[in-house]
């Protein structure tokens, strides 16, 4: 679901250059026009803004852009193709590690940003790995970009490692939470729909709240992630579908408020995680998708069909969980094997005489 931009501050209009670049211009009737920054959630934007405000000059230094800077740069990939290709909650994401580059250090020339500047910024947010490796990622696509249209010679994130990240970010669910969860919603409400529909699909909370009608054939849900575009297929048992049939739906979404409109994926996190707590389960929708995972793969799904359900692009993803399952089911394998050598091991052995011994047994051969 799209969103509306962002209305421009009082006095400050758009216009396009015939190059194609928009610029911002404070200009209050048909006074004169003063250039302002490009971005105007910077610093120096608003900066500029109050200057101009108060009727004073806009000082140049701070409206001058100088070409191939890391500004220059950040401003060109945000007004490319690929940019506006980008999940809104992407380009919000990496436009405020983008910022924070720009505040810190705008002026410097891209092309001189080394492999060891990346690792700074990796080692400035070592406290929250999960942080600082969205840092990387979000520079990599920077430069990527930049290396492909030839505004910089060398991709500086190129063979920087990821932080190493000890924590598995969302729990999962028990077993347990789940009682919890189904004693406390019973069939019928919107709550145990959502429930079951992210259970047995396994989608992510920006899907779940876009699947409708419109994308199922029968019992067969259709859908390309909003994440990455990857097609998913899935189908619904009998029992969801009844569900659905007996609880209040929508009708482009299946998942709706309590007024029976759509939801953000944002509304829809905040309101299953109310209802999560309302039956004292401490989880979240995520959790729900890695229990959905972790049945899969503890059912003997492989690698393969983890990535056809749950929209992975890469193996990597899917492997956590089916290495996982077939860890526990190798050390259960394991472990019966080595109980029943140890048996052997330490069975009495047969008194001389009560069984074939040596004796007996060159009998039995003649």
């Amino acid at each position: 679901m799209s969103t509306m931009p962002k209305p421009l501050p009082l006095y400050v209009v758009k216009e396009k250059s015939r190059h194609g670049r928009t610029k911002l211009f404070f200009r209050i009737g048909k006074g004169p026009r003063v250039r302002l920054p490009d971005d105007p959630s910077s610093k120096a934007f608003k900066a500029a803004y109050k200057t101009a405000m108060k009727g004073e000059q806009v000082e140049a230094t701070i409206i001058v852009e100088r070409v191939r800077s890391l500004r220059w740069l950040v401003q060109r990939y945000m007004e490319s193709a690929e940019w506006s290709g980008l999940a809104i909650a992407t380009r919000k994401q990496r436009g405020l590690f983008y910022r924070q580059v720009v505040d810190a250090s705008g002026n410097v020339d891209c092309r001189t940003v080394t492999a060891r500047d990346i690792r700074n910024g990796l080692e400035r947010r070592k406290a929250t790995p999960a942080l600082a490796n969205n840092f990387l990622k979000s520079m990599s696509a920077l430069f990527k970009w930049a290396l492909v249209h030839e505004h910089v010679g060398v991709d500086p994130t190129t063979g920087v490692k990821r932080l190493k990240n000890k924590s598995d970010g969302f729990p999962a669910w028990t077993d347990e939470d789940v009682k919890r969860f189904t004693n406390h919603w019973p069939i019928g409400t919107r709550e145990r729909l959502a429930f079951e529909m992210l259970l047995t699909s396994g989608f992510r909370r920006s899907d779940i709240v876009r699947v409708g009608r419109q994308h199922m054939t029968q019992a067969v849900v259709r859908i390309r992630t909003a994440k990455t575009g990857t097609p998913v297929t899935v189908e619904l048992s009998d029992r969801v579908l009844d569900l659905i049939e007996e609880t209040q739906t929508g009708d482009l979404s299946i998942i709706v408020g309590k007024k029976g409109m759509p939801l953000t994926k944002e509304s829809f996190g905040n309101w299953f995680r109310e209802v999560c707590r309302a039956a004292g389960v401490q989880k979240s929708a995520h959790g729900l998708r890695k229990l959905s995972a972790t049945i899969a793969a503890n059912a003997g799904a492989t690698t393969h069909q983890l990535m056809a359900q749950f929209g992975w692009v890469t193996t990597q993803q899917a492997e956590v969980y089916t290495k996982g399952a077939d860890r526990e089911r190798l050390g259960i394998v394991t472990s019966r094997l080595v109980s029943e050598q140890i048996e052997l091991i330490t069975a009495p052995h047969p008194e001389k005489g009560a069984g074939i011994d040596g004796k007996n047994r060159s009998k039995s051969n003649r």
